[in-house]
C-alpha cells in the first residue's frame, strides 16, 4: 500500500504541476515562460529521481526506462534537462548506507575480511535492485562487488501486486503504453533480476564465449564468492556512457555499432541476448573494448521464434507486404477480421523497424528513437490505428523491447551507420560489410566459431 500510494502521488503530482504550470504561463513574457517550463521539467524530473529512486526494484527500472526517451512530459526545449536529470536513476541513484549493506554482504560471505584485502564503502553505481562497490580479494584481484538492496525483494514483489498504478504512471506518460503485454513483460522479467545465481551463471557462460574478443569484453564473475544476494565479477576500468556520448563521431559510430551488434546481432546468431540495454550498462574500458555489463536479464528464444522474426523483417525488407500479412495472421498478431492490410502491416514494420532495413547510413537521434518506440507501444496515436487490435506473442515481448531501447540507447549517443548492412549478416546469413564485422568474423574464425 505505501509503495502503491507514492506511485500514485508521484502520477497525480506530475498532473497538477503540469496544469499549474500552464495556468501559470497566462500573459507572461516569452523568457518568463521559458523559466517557468525549465523550473517545472526539472521539478518534476527531481521528484520523479527521488520517488522512483527511493523505491528501487521494479520502480526504479520504470525511471530508468524513461530516462532514454524524449516523453512528454515536459515542454520540447526543455527535454534534455529532463532526461539529464531523470538518468541519475541509471547509475547514481539514492544510495543505502552501506553499514546495512555490510549486513546483506557477510550474510552471503561471512565476515568481509576473510573475504577482502580492501573494500571501497562509497558505491560506485546504484541501479533498480541493488549497488556496486570496488574491492580487493585477499588474492590481489581488483572486483566489483554487486549488492542486492536489504528487503528489494519484498519491494519488487510489492511492485508486482501494484501493477494498477504501475498502468495510470505509464499511461500519464505513454497514453496506452499500460497495455497488459507491456506489463506482463515487466512482472516477468523484472523478478529474474533477483536471482543472483542464475545471474553469475550466465554471465560467466557470456564472458567464456567473448574470452579474448578483440573488441568486446565481457567480466567473468568469481563464482566462489557470488551468493543470493552478492555477485562478485572482474573489474573493469573505464568510462561510462556520458563521456562515451563526448567522443568524436567516429568512434561513437564504432561504439554503436558494437552496441547493435551485442544487443541485437546476438538474438539471431546464438538465440539469446542480453534484455537490459540501456546506457548504464555500457561502458568503454581503458584498453578500448566495450564493455557489457549486467546480465539480471538476460533471455534465451527458442529458434523457431527468432526464425519467425527474421522471416517477417525479410519480407518487410523485400517490400512482400502479402506474405508479411500471412505471417502475422498465422501468428495470431493480427486478427484478420480487423480490416487491417497487407500495406498496413508493411509500413507498420518499416516506421517501428526501418532502422533494419533502410539500405543507407542513418543517424539516429532521441528524437527518431522515441518516436519508434512509441509507434511500437501505442500505435492508436499515429497513422495505424487499423493495428489497434496487434496482439504480441509473449514469446517476442522481451526480444521487441530489447530492439526497442537498443535504439533508444543508440539514440543517446547520436551514433551513424547503416545498419542495415550490418543486419544482413543476420537477416540472410551475408558475409560482412564493416571493417568491425570483418575483425569479428576472423576472429571467430580463428576460434572455429
Amino acid at each position: 500500500m505505501t509503495r502503491g500510494g507514492r506511485l500514485g502521488r508521484l502520477a497525480a503530482g506530475q498532473a497538477v504541476r503540469g496544469v499549474g504550470t500552464r495556468l501559470s504561463m497566462i500573459g507572461r513574457p516569452e523568457q518568463a515562460r521559458r523559466i517557468l517550463a525549465q523550473r517545472s521539467a526539472l521539478q518534476t524530473a527531481q521528484q520523479a529521481v527521488t520517488v522512483l529512486g527511493g523505491m528501487k526494484g521494479a520502480a526504479m527500472k520504470l525511471g530508468q526506462m524513461l530516462s532514454v526517451l524524449d516523453v512528454d512530459l515536459v515542454p520540447e526545449s526543455h527535454r534534455e534537462l529532463f532526461r539529464a536529470k531523470l538518468a541519475e536513476l541509471r547509475d547514481r541513484a539514492p544510495e543505502i548506507p552501506f553499514a546495512r549493506m555490510r549486513t546483506v554482504i557477510e550474510g552471503d560471505l561471512g565476515p568481509m575480511a576473510r573475504v577482502f584485502a580492501d573494500f571501497d564503502e562509497t558505491a560506485i553505481a546504484a541501479a533498480s535492485i541493488g549497488q556496486v562497490y570496488r574491492a580487493t580479494l585477499r588474492d590481489g584481484r581488483s572486483v566489483a562487488v554487486k549488492v542486492k538492496y536489504p528487503g528489494v525483494d519484498a519491494a519488487v514483489d510489492a511492485d508486482m501486486r501494484n501493477l494498477a498504478w504501475f498502468a495510470k504512471l505509464w499511461k500519464s506518460v505513454l497514453p496506452t503504453a499500460a497495455d497488459t503485454a507491456v506489463l506482463d513483460e515487466i512482472a516477468r522479467n523484472i523478478t529474474a533480476e533477483l536471482d543472483y545465481p542464475r545471474e553469475a551463471r550466465t554471465q560467466h557462460r557470456i564472458a567464456q564465449r567473448y574470452r579474448g574478443h578483440p573488441l568486446i569484453v565481457v567480466p567473468d564473475v568469481v563464482g566462489e564468492y557470488c551468493g543470493r544476494h552478492v555477485l562478485v565479477s572482474e573489474f573493469v576500468r573505464g568510462v561510462p556512457f556520458q563521456q562515451i556520448q563526448q567522443l568524436p563521431d567516429s568512434d561513437r559510430n564504432d561504439v554503436g555499432e558494437l552496441i547493435y551488434r551485442f544487443y541485437i546481432s546476438s538474438l539471431f546468431s546464438d538465440h539469446e541476448f542480453c534484455g537490459d540495454p540501456h546506457p548504464g550498462n555500457v561502458l568503454l574500458a581503458t584498453d578500448g573494448r566495450v564493455c557489457f555489463v549486467d546480465f539480471g536479464l538476460f533471455h534465451t528464444m527458442d529458434p523457431v521464434h527468432v526464425e519467425v522474426e527474421r522471416t517477417c523483417l525479410r519480407a518487410a525488407c523485400e517490400y512482400r507486404a502479402d506474405d508479411l500479412y500471412r505471417e502475422w495472421v498465422g501468428r495470431g498478431i493480427v486478427d484478420p477480421g480487423a480490416g487491417v492490410t497487407p500495406r498496413e502491416c508493411l509500413e507498420y514494420v518499416w516506421a517501428a523497424a526501418g532502422w533494419h532495413l533502410l539500405d543507407e547510413e542513418l543517424a539516429i537521434t532521441p528524437e527518431l528513437a522515441t518516436s519508434a518506440v512509441v509507434l511500437a507501444v501505442d500505435p492508436r496515436q499515429s497513422d495505424f490505428r487499423g493495428l489497434r487490435r496487434q496482439l504480441l506473442p509473449p514469446e517476442h515481448v522481451f526480444s521487441r523491447r530489447a530492439d526497442l531501447f537498443t535504439f533508444a540507447a543508440l539514440g543517446q549517443l547520436r551514433t551513424s551507420n547503416n545498419w542495415h548492412r550490418i543486419a544482413r549478416e543476420w537477416m540472410y546469413g551475408e558475409p560482412a560489410h564493416t571493417e568491425i564485422g570483418t575483425t569479428i568474423a576472423q576472429w571467430r574464425a580463428r576460434l572455429g566459431r
